[in-house]
């Protein structure tokens, strides 16, 4: 079955418990959490203690995305705040692979991103390390943006890696997903749907998550 993690960019931040409470009801199965630094991508959004004041408030799983330039200098920070996933990007500064290792010493699951200009090949030296790939269909760093059509390869891509290497690692999709969109990448090999506008903006967001955990692969693959 497909993963649902709603992305709380869109949430009302003016009560952000009370919307991560609203997803879990919704039947969400991760929490999508956009960190940005003003500074690898222009916006800003959140640090380790906002997710920390709301860690108490449900187990759902965070799924911690970072879009800052120097991941390793916070990952003990988005760790000890209760982020179960912390994703980088092949793009940031310092080594990747020290931060993929620092990731999952802590005991929490690494994943690795690009940008959609980034060839897929250079994820090609992290596969083997990482837990989860998120595939963003959109440029990093600011929501509501149109889904990318040519992204899809690098959906194809990794899942035929993954069944070849790893069939368990999860390959997460983010950036204009909706009902049409999401159900393209789920065929091309998706596991989980990352998503804010079209699920926040839902008339009914527990509706909107059944019928997309219900999207299946593509059976003539």
């Amino acid at each position: 079955m497909t993963k649902v993690a709603p992305s709380m960019l869109s949430a009302d931040f003016s009560r952000l418990g009370e919307e991560l409470r609203r997803i879990e009801q919704a039947g969400a199965d991760w929490a999508h959490i956009d960190v940005m630094d003003g500074v690898f991508v222009p916006n800003i959004t959140i640090g380790p203690s906002v997710i920390g004041s709301i860690r108490h408030i449900s187990e759902m799983p965070f799924d911690v995305h970072l879009m800052i330039r120097d991941p390793l200098r916070y990952v003990d920070a988005f760790t000890e705040a209760g982020a179960d996933m912390l994703t980088v990007h092949a793009e940031a500064e310092g080594s990747i692979p020290e931060t993929l290792r620092r990731i999952r010493d802590n005991g929490v699951a690494a994943g690795i991103t690009l940008n959609p200009p980034t060839p897929i090949a250079e994820l090609d030296r992290y596969l083997a390390d990482v837990d989860l790939v998120l595939i963003m269909t959109v440029q990093a760093g600011f929501g509501g943006q149109q889904f990318k059509e040519d992204c899809l390869h690098k959906i194809e891509y990794v899942r035929r890696w993954a069944d070849d290497h790893n069939p368990g690692l999860e390959i997460s999709v983010d950036g204009g997903i909706n009902r049409l969109t999401g159900r393209r990448a789920v065929e091309a090999g998706a596991t989980v749907l990352a998503a804010g506008s079209s699920l926040f903006g839902a008339a009914d967001m527990a509706a909107e998550i059944r019928l997309w955990k219900g999207f299946g692969p593509d059976p003539r693959v």
